[in-house]
């Protein structure tokens, strides 16, 4: 059964991996590249995120 188990995450790895990485007809791109021409915008928001993070536990951590 374990074998079995494997076998279908492997071949659903490899299907996620041909689609991540099969280029679109319309403009010669792929799921990856759009991620990468959008990885900084991405990280730019997590970083924002984080710092208000960081401002809503000062404000709280000095009330107490």
């Amino acid at each position: 059964m374990g074998l079995l188990k494997y076998a279908i995450l492997g071949a659903a790895a490899i299907y996620g991996f041909k689609y991540a990485t099969k280029k679109r007809i319309t403009d010669g791109k792929s799921l990856i590249d759009d991620f990468k021409e959008k990885a900084p915008e991405y990280i730019d928001k997590i970083k924002n995120y984080a710092e208000k993070i960081r401002q809503d536990y000062r404000q709280t951590s000095d009330l107490y």
